[in-house]
């Protein structure tokens, strides 16, 4: 299994964004990474300045997002649809893109689930329950 460090996430951004700035060649996963990241014009400046921005936290009680942990979740979510992992996350996605109207709306209300289900299983010192993921983008994508 594949378990990169902090900085070779946020790399693995840098460089993706410099290889399509440069219009250099592209890994299927980098041209995924950088189509995510063009729907994420906040991000493109910090994407060019890696020295600035590398070993920088984001700390939540200060109202802050992560950036490379949002671009990290939306390549999950798109994996997991591609490959229909948990069973039913794609036919969840397809409901929440046609109720919320586009493709980045639904996977950022599918990231508040994957978060919930994260952070439980953090919590329990657990693995994450894909049950708890699937109830959430249930109610999310046909609330009652």
């Amino acid at each position: 299994m594949f378990n990169p460090s902090r900085e070779q996430v946020r790399d693995f951004f840098f460089e993706s964004w410099r290889k399509h700035r440069e219009s250099m060649p592209l890994t299927p996963l980098e041209a995924m990474a950088v189509d995510v990241i063009g729907i994420h014009p906040e991000y493109h400046r910090l994407l060019e300045k890696r020295d600035e921005y590398v070993d920088r936290d984001y700390l939540p009680e200060h109202g802050e997002t992560n950036p490379f942990l949002h671009l990290s979740m939306h390549l999950s979510i798109r994996e997991q649809v591609s490959i229909d992992q948990p069973r039913g996350v794609a036919a969840h996605h397809q409901r929440l893109c046609v109720a919320l109207g586009s493709v980045m709306d639904a996977e950022h209300a599918m990231m508040d689930c994957l978060g919930e289900m994260l952070w439980r299983a953090q919590r329990a010192g657990t693995a994450p329950d894909a049950g708890v993921y699937l109830s959430c983008l249930s109610e999310k994508a046909c609330p009652s």
